[in-house]
């Protein structure tokens, strides 16, 4: 038996499953992997989380300590609502389901919900207490999966994360950053985009890896922590920063098939309570995040 914890990572194939892994394992956890496509990875399983007895085999053989629970869909415009329900719903209980009955060694759960469950909110920073009011069915699934999640909560030691958007290297071009810089870096001279007139908390991936590593060794059971920065910007003024980094001004135009319905305006979040239990620093700007992307190749 390997003295090293051992760490479940769920969707560890995906953006964020990469720098959670190797964030965990610099800290010396022995990093096992779950995701639904084939891969290559060490200590990796391809299994469905709609598939309960699939994933029943991998619990009970992998026996975690600890549990970092990613996979997800996490586009939120992508097409098909029903895809939502069943895997960050349903999914996520089999999960908890197998986690219960197989791995009585278990310290720690997160489960990544979504800061989108806040939906339209008033200006100012959204704590952890603000009312949900989710608007669209990729946010109602994280907040129904939250409520689904609480009702394990006596047999695991379950705390919620709920981060707002981050961005880095490896994104997926869907995502509105990884697009605005791959424009820049090919040098186009035109984008289309929805409403650029809208702010978000954006934080850097390898910021979320290190708040995950932090909360997995804090054991907050019980809690829901936003991870964010506590300050916003919008699209235009991140369009701006691309252009003093790259020397090359870029014609927006206004696509009305981009605009979504229900958009959330203004989104930015408390850091405050992340900050009291774990009493990190974060270390990467947003512009040092824009240069890390635009000086990467996909």
């Amino acid at each position: 038996m390997d003295s090293k914890p051992r760490a479940l990572i769920t969707g560890i194939n995906g953006f964020t499953g990469r720098y959670v892994a190797e964030e965990l394992t610099q800290a010396g956890y022995e990093v096992y992997g779950l995701g639904n496509q084939a891969s290559n990875l060490p200590n990796y399983y391809q299994v469905n989380l709609l598939n309960p007895d699939a994933l029943s085999i991998v619990i009970n053989d992998v026996r975690p300590q600890v549990v970092v629970h990613l996979a997800a869909i996490a586009f939120v415009a992508h097409g098909n609502a029903h895809d939502f329900y069943h895997v960050n719903i349903i999914g996520t209980r089999n999960l908890l389901a197998a986690l219960a009955k197989h791995a009585s060694t278990i310290e720690s759960v997160l489960i990544a919900s979504s800061a989108n469950v806040y939906g339209n909110q008033a200006e100012g920073k959204l704590s952890e207490l603000q009312t949900p009011n989710p608007t669209n069915d990729y946010a109602v699934s994280k907040l129904a999966m939250e409520y689904m999640a609480k009702t394990w909560s006596e047999q695991l030691p379950i705390f919620i994360t709920r981060p707002f958007n981050y961005t880095g290297h490896g994104q997926s071009p869907q995502f509105l950053i990884p697009k605005i810089v791959s424009h820049f870096k090919n040098r186009q001279p035109v984008i289309e985009l929805g409403n650029i007139d809208v702010w978000r908390d954006f934080n850097d991936v390898r910021n979320v890896a290190k708040a995950y590593k932090e909360l997995i060794q804090k054991r907050p059971t019980g809690e829901t922590i936003n991870i964010c920065t506590g300050n916003s910007t919008s699209l235009r003024e991140i369009i701006k920063m691309a252009e003093t980094i790259c020397n090359h001004k870029i014609r927006v135009v206004v696509n009305p098939d981009f605009v979504r319905t229900n958009e959330v305006k203004i989104l930015c979040g408390s850091p405050d309570k992340l900050l009291k239990i774990t009493n990190m620093q974060y270390n990467y700007s947003l512009e040092e995040t824009l240069l890390w992307m635009l000086e990467n190749t996909q």
